[in-house]
């Protein structure tokens, strides 16, 4: 699908979550936290959240923190409802988890980002969604950029070396960067995003 003349960028801080239709395009760039990328090809619609955490204890009278993966995908979950379709009629798409210190940890020691990704995982199998593609793990940045009139995502990943010999990493869940629509991100417009503020919270 052909980019719309006119749409709205916006940019994702950690904690931040975003749903919208598909004159939107979502940008974020991650280190150890998780994005999640969830898009209905007939609707039309997705979001993207960026959490930090797997999980926190809340008690009943908190309200809900993107910062947290359980509590971020309740509140994708709650704009899904919005539009009456099931969490598997949607195409999921996870990034991000990479160690952020390559040649420190210890291959034996779950570094967070590993958690952050295991816990997605778990999220994603307890509530139905179809998850079609990720990246994740390794080392280093990312960088996303998710068109949600098309529901392609765009990736550029930096990868950290460390100075010294580094430990051997757990490469098994990478995926190929041309996997269901991944592809290195070619250079776009320079537009001014639209920066979220404020973390989503309900």
């Amino acid at each position: 699908m052909l980019e719309p003349e006119h749409f709205i960028e916006i940019f994702l801080q950690p904690g931040d979550l975003y749903f919208g239709g598909q004159h939107t395009r979502i940008r974020t760039l991650l280190g150890s936290c998780v994005s999640l990328v969830i898009w209905h090809p007939h609707l039309r619609v997705g979001g993207m959240c960026h959490f930090m955490l797997p999980g926190r204890v809340r008690s009943p009278q908190t309200g809900l923190d993107g910062r947290y993966a359980d509590e971020a995908m309740e509140l994708l979950l709650l704009d899904i409802g919005k539009m009456g379709a099931r969490p598997s009629e949607y195409q999921l798409k996870i990034f991000g988890g990479g160690n952020m210190f390559p040649g420190i940890m210890r291959t034996d020691v779950s570094h967070i980002g590993f958690k952050n990704v295991q816990t997605a995982r778990e999220l994603i199998a307890r509530y139905g969604f179809t998850c079609v593609s990720e990246h994740v793990e390794g080392c280093g940045h990312r960088y996303l950029i998710f068109d949600i009139w098309s529901g392609f995502v765009s990736l550029r990943h930096r990868v950290l070396k460390a100075n010294w010999e580094p430990v051997q990493l757990n490469t098994a869940l990478l995926t190929p960067l041309d996997y269901m629509g991944l592809e290195p991100a070619a250079e776009l417009p320079k537009r001014d995003p639209v920066t979220l503020s404020t973390r989503r919270k309900r």
